[in-house]
C-alpha cells in the first residue's frame, strides 16, 4: 500500500511539471541512474569533454552532469537541458520528495569496462546515465544513497543573456568555443562569414562544442550563424571586430 502510494504520488508530481514547466514539450519520461561527481561546491566539474571551461562564468553553474556514451552522443548532447527526479518507487528512502532539477550536459562520463554494468561501471553502454554535479545530485536525492534511480526528460534550454563565442586557434584555424545556448541547447551545425568574404563557410566540430574553420580570417569582423539540434538557426552578426584576438570571449545579444 505504501508502495501505491509513492507510485501515485510520483505520478501526480510528474504530472504537475507536465502542464506547467514541460508545457508544450513532447519529450517523455525516460529511465536511467544518476551518481554524482566534483565534490561539494562543483569545483571537480570544471572544464570536461564539451569544452566550457568554467562553468560558472560560462552560465551553467552547478547544475550540471556528465553523460554516459549512450547520451553524450559524441559530443552532439553538449549544451542540452534535462529534467529529472528521484524515482521514489524504487528508492523511497533516498529521494527527497517533491523536488525535481534542470540540469545541462557539460561533460562525457566515461565507460569503465572493468567494472561490471550494474556495480560500478555505471556509464558503460548501452545505459543511460548521468554523472552529476554533487550540489545538483542533493537537490533530489541523499549524499548517502551514492547512486539512484531517476526518471528525466529533455527539455529546453533557459539561459540569461546571449549565445557567447569564444575564439581560440591559430592562424587558419579558428576554433570556436560556442556556449550559452538557449532553446534546444544542442548545437548541430554552425558557419562563420569574415567581413571580406561574400559567403557563409560550413564549420566542422572539432570536440564538444568547439568548431573550427581552417580559413584565414585574422583583420576581419566575424559574424556566426548557428542550428540548433531542432533545426532552429540563428544569426549573430559582427560579433567579434575586426581587430579580435585568438582567446577572447565574446557575447552577444542573440539567443533561442
Amino acid at each position: 500500500m505504501d508502495r501505491l502510494c509513492v507510485f501515485s504520488s510520483i505520478v501526480l508530481f510528474l504530472g504537475v511539471l507536465t502542464g506547467t514547466t514541460l508545457r508544450g514539450a513532447s519529450a517523455a519520461w525516460l529511465q536511467a541512474h544518476a551518481t554524482f561527481y566534483g565534490g561539494s561546491d562543483a569545483s571537480g566539474t570544471m572544464g570536461g569533454a564539451c569544452g566550457y571551461g568554467n562553468l560558472y562564468s560560462d552560465g551553467y553553474g552547478v547544475k550540471t552532469a556528465a553523460l554516459s556514451t549512450a547520451l553524450f552522443n559524441n559530443g552532439k548532447a553538449c549544451g542540452g537541458c534535462y529534467q529529472m527526479v528521484c524515482d521514489a518507487t524504487k528508492v523511497p528512502q533516498w529521494c527527497l520528495k517533491g523536488t525535481s532539477i534542470t540540469i545541462t550536459a557539460t561533460n562525457f562520463c566515461p565507460p569503465n569496462y572493468a567494472l561490471p554494468s550494474d556495480n560500478g561501471g555505471w556509464c558503460n553502454p548501452p545505459r543511460p546515465h548521468f554523472d552529476m554535479s554533487q550540489p545538483a545530485f542533493e537537490s533530489i536525492a541523499k549524499y548517502r544513497a551514492g547512486i539512484v534511480p531517476i526518471l528525466y526528460r529533455q527539455v529546453r534550454c533557459k539561459r540569461s543573456g546571449g549565445m557567447r563565442f569564444t575564439i581560440n586557434g591559430r592562424d587558419y584555424f579558428e576554433l570556436v568555443l560556442i556556449s550559452n545556448v538557449g532553446g534546444a541547447g544542442e548545437v548541430s551545425k554552425v558557419w562563420i562569414k569574415g567581413s571580406k568574404a561574400n559567403n557563409w563557410e560550413a564549420m566542422t566540430r572539432n570536440w564538444g562544442s568547439n568548431w573550427q574553420s581552417l580559413k584565414y580570417l585574422n583583420g576581419q569582423s566575424l559574424s556566426f550563424r548557428v542550428q540548433t539540434s531542432d533545426g532552429k538557426t540563428l544569426t549573430a552578426l559582427n560579433v567579434a571586430p575586426s581587430n579580435w584576438k585568438f582567446g577572447q570571449s565574446f557575447t552577444t545579444n542573440v539567443q533561442f
